[in-house]
C-alpha cells in the first residue's frame, strides 16, 4: 500500500514530468459511495509470490512517464484504513527544467487527447530473459537513449535481441545496453508472441534483457480489463473493473516499483496485461466511459485491490478488496458500477483526473 506523499513530493514529480506546457493534472473527488462492505464477492487478480526489481545502476532511458517518488513497491495488502495520496498538481513554471529526457518531448499533444491517453504507463513485460524476438507491424526504428536512430526495422521482419559482452546484438549488429524501439504511426511492436501499442524500452543488465512497454493508460486499461475479466460480462461490471484497475495502476504510476525504468509488472502479482490480445470493443467502451475515474479516499487514490472471488479477497487481503465474480453478480442484478465499487471499497468515493489546458 503506498504511503502518503507530501506536497513537496508532488512538486518534485512535476519537475520530472515531461508533458511540457500542456496539462495541469488534478484528481477531483466526485462521489461518496455510501454502501456497506458486502460479504459477497468482487473481481481481482490473484496474488503472486515474487516482485522482480530491475537493477538501477545504468543511465536513465528516454521517458515521458510521470514518476513521482523513490522506488517503493506498494504492498499487495490493503491497510485497515485505505491509504491515500495527494492529488492536486500545479504546472511547473519552467517545463524545460525536467531532469528526464524524452524521445517524444518535441511532439505536441493533440487537442482532443483524453485524460487516460495523456498518462503513460511503463509496464515490464519481459524480465531477465536471455533473448527477445521482436518485430513491428508497419516498420519502425531502434533509437539510442538520446533519441538518435540506430537501425531501421522493416515491417513484418522478426529479429532476435541477445546480450553480448559490449551490449546487445540484433542479429549480427552491435547495440548499446539501452535502446528504445518505436514503430511507425499506428503500428504495433511484437515481443515474443504478443503485440503491443506504444514504445518498447529494452535494457541489458547483468547479462539479462528487460522489455518495458511505454503505453498510454487508455491502451493499457483496454488490455487489463479484458485480461482480468471476460469482455462478455455486463457493461457495469466491466466499468467497475476499469475504475478499479485504473486506481490500482495510478498507485504504481505515482510510486513505481523501479523509478528509472518501470512502474509495475504485467503478471498476476500486479494486473494481467497482454497487449492488444485481450482488447475488445466492450473493454474499450468501459474504459472510455469511465475515463479518468479512480477509487478515492479523503481526496487521494486508493490501491484498489481485487481478486477473482470472495475467498481469495479474504485470504489475500483480509477481506478488503473487490471480488470480480461478486461484481458480476451485482451487475446482473442491475447495480451500476459506482454502487458495485461502493459495495466493496467501503467509505470511499469516485474521483476523476482533470486536465487543465490553460
Amino acid at each position: 500500500m503506498p504511503e502518503n506523499i507530501d506536497r513537496h513530493a508532488i512538486f518534485d514529480w512535476i519537475k520530472r514530468n515531461p508533458w511540457l506546457i500542456v496539462p495541469v493534472l488534478g484528481l477531483i473527488p466526485l462521489f461518496n459511495l455510501p454502501f456497506a462492505k458486502s460479504q459477497s464477492s468482487l473481481p481481482s487478480t490473484s496474488v503472486g509470490t515474487s516482485n522482480p526489481v530491475l537493477p538501477t545502476s545504468v543511465a536513465t532511458p528516454p521517458s515521458v512517464a510521470m514518476s513521482l517518488s523513490p522506488a517503493v513497491a506498494p504492498s499487495p495488502r490493503l491497510a485497515s484504513t485505505p491509504t491515500s495520496i495527494p492529488i492536486k498538481a500545479i504546472a511547473p513554471k519552467n517545463p524545460a527544467s525536467s531532469s528526464r529526457k524524452s524521445v517524444a518531448a518535441s511532439i505536441p499533444l493533440p487537442a482532443n487527447l483524453s485524460v487516460d491517453g495523456a498518462i503513460e504507463m511503463r509496464v515490464a513485460i519481459a524480465t531477465g530473459v536471455t533473448s527477445l524476438p521482436i518485430s513491428t507491424s508497419t516498420g519502425g526504428v531502434i533509437l539510442d537513449v538520446k533519441g538518435r536512430p540506430i537501425h531501421a526495422l522493416p515491417a513484418q521482419s522478426t529479429y532476435t535481441l541477445q546480450p553480448n559482452g559490449q551490449g546487445m546484438l540484433i542479429d549480427s549488429m552491435q547495440l548499446p545496453s539501452i535502446v528504445v524501439i518505436d514503430s511507425n504511426p499506428n503500428g504495433l511492436i511484437r515481443v515474443g508472441d504478443r503485440d503491443y501499442r506504444g514504445r518498447m524500452l529494452i535494457v541489458l543488465q547483468e547479462g539479462r534483457l528487460w522489455a518495458v512497454n511505454y503505453v498510454s493508460m487508455q491502451h493499457y486499461l483496454y488490455s487489463v480489463v479484458g485480461s482480468e475479466v471476460s469482455p462478455s460480462w455486463p457493461m457495469e461490471a466491466l466499468k467497475a473493473q476499469a475504475v478499479a484497475a485504473r486506481s490500482y495502476a495510478l498507485t504504481y504510476h505515482i510510486k513505481p516499483v523501479n523509478r528509472q525504468f518501470y512502474d509495475m509488472g504485467a503478471d498476476e502479482y500486479y494486473q494481467v496485461y497482454k497487449g492488444i490480445e485481450s482488447e475488445a470493443s466492450s473493454t474499450k467502451q468501459a474504459v472510455n466511459s469511465t475515463g479518468g475515474e479512480f477509487v478515492s479516499y479523503r481526496g487521494g487514490v486508493v490501491e484498489s485491490l481485487y481478486a477473482a472471488t470472495d475467498d481469495i479477497v479474504i485470504d489475500a487481503f483480509q477481506g478488503k478488496g473487490m471480488s470480480q465474480i461478486g461484481a458480476l453478480g451485482l451487475a446482473e442484478k442491475g447495480y451500476g458500477y459506482r454502487a458495485i465499487l461502493g459495495n466493496y471499497y467501503a467509505g470511499t468515493g469516485i474521483g476523476r483526473i482533470e486536465m487543465d489546458m490553460e
